[in-house]
């Protein structure tokens, strides 16, 4: 990766920083943004000095994305696009959560997946991440998330 895309592609995270900042800055009702802004905030901090040691030519740049990598992440892009875009509003966040934690795991989960043992583990796992998600969003945080169809 040249010093050119390395600029570029931090530069796209910072504008996406900036963006989702402002939007958690400008929706109501403000208690339900708390957590949100806190995160966003942070991470546009975060972006903005990575793209800042990009442009001043500060950081160290690796080998980049090659085809194949940017092949066998596209499947985990689209289902988190999916995600973001429509089924965390449609179908409520814990519930499709826990479909699209679920479709990920199987995807990039190398067990085998003809065996069944393999499918109860990645049940387990998706069960106990969404319980965990539920206890710190819901219980301990007292974070809004969109609700709609199952809760």
């Amino acid at each position: 990766m040249n010093r050119s895309q390395h600029i570029f592609g931090s530069g796209l995270v910072f504008a996406v920083g900036l963006w989702v900042t402002w939007v958690s800055y400008t929706q109501q009702p403000a208690e339900a943004f708390l957590f949100p802004r806190l995160i966003a905030s942070v991470f546009v901090v975060l972006a903005g000095w990575t793209f800042g040691k990009a442009v001043m030519g500060l950081s160290k740049v690796g080998n980049g994305v090659t085809r194949a990598m940017f092949i066998n992440m596209l499947p985990g892009l689209i289902i988190t696009l999916i995600y973001v875009f429509w089924a965390a509003k449609s179908l409520g966040f814990y519930t499709a959560t826990t479909i699209a934690f679920f479709i990920l795991l199987s995807i990039y989960d190398p067990a085998p997946h003809s065996a069944a043992k393999s499918w109860i583990k990645r049940g387990i796992i998706t069960t106990v991440f969404v319980a965990v998600m539920y206890g710190l969003f819901a219980m301990l945080l007292n974070v809004y998330t969109p609700r709609e169809i199952l809760f």
